[in-house]
């Protein structure tokens, strides 16, 4: 992953928080389920995520994920404006995830 950010980040609404805490993995939003993969935004790219699929909700939490756990599961593909996204093929273990803080 050279050239990419160490980290990344996942937002989560409270209840798929909740459910992640309790599993210790995270398999997929809905959108994620759709997609194939779980959406994770850089730091840059965090607030444009926000304002485009989660405007006007609140309880967000933010995980700060630490890609090099993840390993070959992560992949960077275009996506919004043609900028590169990481992308998790796999469930997320909780062990990736370095910090989280609420949002809205």
């Amino acid at each position: 992953m050279t050239g990419h950010p160490a980290t990344a980040y996942k937002i989560l609404t409270a209840d798929q928080w909740t459910q992640f805490r309790a599993d210790g993995l995270f398999h997929s939003a809905p959108v994620d389920l759709a997609d194939g993969y779980i959406h994770l935004s850089t730091r840059d790219q965090l607030q444009g995520t926000l304002d485009k699929h989660f405007a006007g909700q609140s309880g967000l939490v933010i995980a700060e994920v630490d890609l090099a756990q993840l390993g070959e599961t992560v992949k960077w593909e275009v996506s919004r404006g043609n900028a590169l996204f990481p992308h998790i093929y796999g469930p997320l273990p909780m062990a990736a995830v370095l910090g989280v803080r609420q949002q809205g």
